[in-house]
């Protein structure tokens, strides 16, 4: 018998959603996460959308970014994608799902800034002392200097020092800390604040991002990166907000219909991954610490 190197071992929870080759069996969204925004729906994104034919989805550790992204809930299918002021999104052949998340009321929850939510609200959820993020300045924005009372103001370009009235560290409060942190982060901070990996150790919660302006973000969000098992060919769901801010969605793959939502991950031989609204090079792929 071949044993495992330890680190292939899989959790109860990653073994369930295995039954015998060539079938997946979905596992029940565990209990632990924690969406706090408190979405309407129960429906969730590993639920909608299965691995293509022939492959299966990677394992994720139990309280891992990638098992919070695979549970991520969705809104009814065929739900369109909206702009911060209630109009639709101009492009809704791209949209496969969207994310039942809210979108603040003012143009500021764009492509870099849906990576930034998603991301605080998975840090929320487990530890608000660890939340920060680095403003464009390269100022290093903390939560919880942010809800003592401490903060920041823009004077002639530059990020001085502020303060405003301390408050518990509740999801209200989060709201309010992320308005500055849109306001002022982008693609170029977000960019600089993740480590490159090569595009074929794609992961869950991995970012395609262009640092710049104009730059784009697009979210590896199923996070089930899925494994072909003759070709080892992988396949990525995507998740992205755009310009003006919207609705958080998954990604329709317009250029190979029969794919749905999903895409398939370039090989080493090529350059670019476009996805239908950006097209990325191959080494603009990043990840979280």
């Amino acid at each position: 018998m071949r044993v495992l190197p330890s680190f292939l071992w899989l959790s109860a929870a990653a073994l369930c959603s295995f039954d015998y080759p060539g079938r997946e069996v979905t596992p029940q969204r565990p209990r632990a996460l924690v969406y706090a925004w408190q979405p309407q729906t129960q429906q969730a994104l590993g639920a909608r959308f299965p691995a293509p034919a022939g492959c299966r989805r990677v394992p994720v550790a139990a309280g891992s970014w990638g098992e919070w992204l695979r549970w991520l809930p969705l809104k009814p299918a065929g739900t369109k994608a909206r702009l911060y002021n209630g109009q639709l999104k101009d492009r809704q052949d791209v949209v496969a799902a969207v994310v039942d998340i809210d979108v603040p009321p003012q143009d500021l929850q764009q492509c870099a800034d849906a990576v930034i939510r998603l991301r605080a609200e998975y840090v929320f959820s487990h530890d608000p002392n660890k939340l920060h993020f680095h403003l464009t300045t390269g100022y290093d924005f903390w939560f919880s200097d942010f809800v003592a009372g401490r903060t920041f103001r823009v004077a002639n370009e530059e990020v001085l020092p502020a303060t405003r009235p301390a408050e518990a560290p509740t999801h209200a409060a989060l709201a309010r800390y992320l308005a500055p942190t849109f306001g002022y982060a982008g693609t170029l901070s977000l960019s600089r604040e993740l480590r490159t990996v090569p595009l074929a150790q794609v992961q869950p919660g991995d970012v395609l991002i262009h640092g710049g302006a104009p730059g784009h973000a697009v979210l590896v969000v199923e996070v089930e990166v899925a494994e072909n098992m003759v070709s080892h060919q992988q396949y990525v769901l995507l998740a992205q907000s755009y310009m003006p801010a919207q609705s958080i969605h998954l990604l329709r793959n317009v250029d190979a219909p029969a794919l749905g939502a999903w895409f398939a991950v370039p090989g080493p031989n090529e350059a670019e991954f476009d996805t239908p609204e950006w097209t990325f090079a191959c080494q603009e792929l990043k990840r979280f610490e």
